[in-house]
């Protein structure tokens, strides 16, 4: 995930510290992330993704079964 973070940071051309800034994260987490620091609460990571545009999907081989019991539920 570090790689796609970094990737995406720097074709929007911002600066660790501008991406800081419109997450509203720490100073050191974008850093941490794109050295590949796997210990950033998942509610850091999802406010920097969203900061960024990037979705985060889940993929499993069962997803089909959930999603189909997931909206008979609804």
């Amino acid at each position: 995930m570090h790689k796609i973070i970094l990737f995406h940071r720097k074709k929007a051309g911002l600066s660790r510290n501008e991406l800081t800034e419109l997450a509203g994260v720490g100073k050191t987490v974008i850093f941490d992330l794109e050295k590949g620091k796997t210990s950033v609460k998942l509610s850091t990571v999802r406010k920097i993704l969203e900061a960024l545009n990037i979705e985060l999907k889940f993929q499993s081989p069962l997803m089909e079964d959930y999603e189909k019991n997931h909206n008979q539920d609804a």
